[in-house]
């Protein structure tokens, strides 16, 4: 799953991709690069980002996604039920849905739907996150996620444990190191470790300044492999050639 953020201020490709023939032109060639899936998203939720009104939402994604629809999978990236609908009518036939509420509109449009897991909102998710078992948190909120799903009529659902929304560094560990967990639900899975900032973290090391966003390559393409050989069906990335060169590698090695 590449992404596609038509938006000014996300925190790695914010103000890249705003303009809309841009916007198509990166995602046709994410498509080149061997993505499945484009995620369109016209609204950040970043740490600290604020709401974005629903008719500028709207301007931003879906001339793109009437223009990206004919040739590959679009997701849209929104917690906004009208959005979300309109984006389907545009072409899109994936809602990633980092509310894990819009199951309704998945449900009426048929399209399938990512729940993810997030601790609060965008703007102050990163505050003193606090869980007394994260994994066994964010593995019975996503499995009733699943039962309200599957009771709405919803056919094609995925998971997504939220990497990052409403987690400290250690939290994100603990899920990519108990991801079998989450596989073990039964809907496929999808992970987003690109570019985070704990990578960054991690890779300047202990008291250090986090890295910053342009050297987290590595520690993206690590996290993703790690990710694949605990079970994820899906992986969000914002760099699609090295992923998916690394994703090979994975799969023939396997294969030999």
């Amino acid at each position: 799953m590449g992404v596609l953020n038509v938006t000014p201020d996300s925190f790695f490709d914010g103000g890249r991709w705003f303009d809309h023939e841009a916007a198509v032109a990166r995602g046709l060639e994410m498509v080149a690069q061997g993505a499945d899936v484009i995620d369109v998203g016209g609204e950040s939720t970043r740490p600290g980002s604020a709401p974005v009104r629903e008719a500028e939402e709207l301007r931003r994604i879906l001339p793109v996604i009437a223009a990206l629809a004919p040739r590959v999978r679009v997701s849209v990236d929104t917690r906004k039920a009208a959005v979300a609908e309109a984006a389907v009518a545009a072409g899109a036939t994936l809602i990633n849905d980092v509310s894990a509420s819009l199951e309704p509109v998945a449900a009426a449009t048929g399209a399938g739907w990512v729940a993810m897991h997030m601790l609060g909102q965008p703007g102050t998710m990163q505050i003193a996150p606090h869980y007394d078992d994260v994994v066994a948190e964010v593995c019975q909120f996503l499995a009733q996620r699943v039962a309200a799903a599957e009771a709405a009529g919803v056919e094609e659902i995925w998971l997504d444990p939220g990497i990052g929304f409403g987690k400290t560094m250690t939290h994100n560990l603990q899920l990519l190191d108990n991801l079998a967990r989450v596989v073990a639900i039964g809907r496929p899975v999808v992970v987003g470790t690109s570019r985070k900032s704990f990578l960054g973290r991690l890779a300047a090391g202990p008291g250090q300044p986090p890295a910053p966003i342009d050297d987290r390559l590595a520690g993206s393409l690590a996290s993703a492999v790690w990710a694949m050989t605990q079970g994820a069906a899906m992986i969000r990335v914002h760099d699609v050639r090295e992923t998916v060169h690394a994703a090979r590698l994975l799969t023939e090695t396997a294969a030999a």
